[in-house]
């Protein structure tokens, strides 16, 4: 096999620079702007409110499963329409992040296997660990979840109601599963697994665990959304251009470079050597705050170019009054 040289070089380089781009936020790279609007006409009025936001709390959810960085997701309410407003920077694929939205979202309950003749719908066991059976209890069973306290010691817990149809199945299953995990799986994930400690069968139940207040809320919301389906479509569907022009971004690097230019020669001309030593450092420091930025990662906005900048000028700054105070 022959190998060029020059080529090795170049695919190289390609590694690097390829390494160096930051993650960019929707003010930098544009992205979509999609707005759903959702059909609450098999929801209860006094649950609409409840139901938009579960929704938005699912989207969310598939949006960070979907890989993008930093979405906008915002629900809002124009007369009697319920929308949720979404911007997803950077997506390459709209019609596809727009079917992973567009679902509504699957609530069910799962159990460990029992013996191979349960009259259950099998599932593999890789699918969600020990858990292999699905029950015949869905999302549709409850008729809602809600953060309530524990009347002994005053911790957050989660009540869930079911429907008269629902109450029978869960009491089967917890007259099963005595002792044993049940699952929760919204959206192919387990959301909760809480352990059965007796049979249920007045039709609701508690989810308690050490909760804190928002993990509670957290919790009620998602199963809600499994409680309270409602299916949204979308009514608007639009590329969003980035802030800041590709052309923009390029003078704003050069005078970003030009500026620190400037600083480090100023620093040198009047501090000399001590200047010298300030410049590299201010370097170095430029560089492990990037390499910070990628190995978490972080997304680049506007703003966060700005306190990217700023923390470089109070860097300078610190050094200054470390001189000043020297030469005193």
């Amino acid at each position: 096999e022959v190998r060029r040289p020059d080529i090795d070089v170049r695919i190289a380089m390609f590694r690097i620079f390829r390494d160096l781009e930051p993650r960019l936020g929707l003010d930098l790279q544009g992205g979509a702007h999609l707005v759903f609007e959702a059909d609450t006409s098999g929801v209860a009025d006094a649950d609409k409110d409840t139901a938009l936001e579960s929704a938005k709390e699912v989207i969310e959810r598939r949006i960070n499963l979907f890989g993008a960085t930093e979405p906008v997701i915002q629900a809002s309410k124009v007369g009697e329409s319920r929308r949720i407003i979404v911007e997803i920077p950077g997506v390459s694929d709209i019609n596809e992040a727009v079917d992973l939205i567009g679902q509504t979202a699957q609530l069910s309950f799962w159990e460990a296997e029992a013996s191979p003749s349960a009259d259950l719908q099998i599932a593999t066991t890789s699918a969600f660990g020990p858990f292999s059976k699905k029950t015949d209890l869905t999302g549709k069973d409850l008729r809602r979840a809600q953060v309530t306290f524990d009347p002994n010691n005053g911790q957050p817990q989660v009540t869930v109601d079911f429907t008269s149809d629902g109450g029978k199945k869960f009491a089967d299953i917890t007259q099963r599963n005595v002792g044993k995990q049940v699952a929760i799986i919204l959206d192919e994930q387990i959301i909760s697994a809480p352990t059965v400690r007796e049979a249920i069968t007045q039709g609701s139940a508690v989810i308690s665990g050490g909760f804190t207040q928002e993990q509670a809320k957290s919790l009620s919301i998602q199963l809600n959304a499994g409680a309270l389906p409602m299916p949204i479509k979308v009514i608007e569907q639009r590329n969003v251009g980035a802030t800041l022009g590709s052309e923009s971004i390029q003078k704003s690097l050069i005078a970003g470079a030009i500026g620190i230019i400037i600083v480090i020669l100023f620093m040198i001309a009047y501090y000399g050597i001590p200047g010298l030593l300030a410049a590299v450092a201010l370097v170095i420091y430029a560089l492990l705050t990037f390499a910070i930025f990628k190995l978490v990662p972080i997304t680049l906005t506007l703003a966060g170019i700005a306190g990217f900048i700023l923390s470089i000028g109070m860097a300078v700054d610190a050094n200054v009054l470390i001189f000043e105070r020297m030469k005193e």
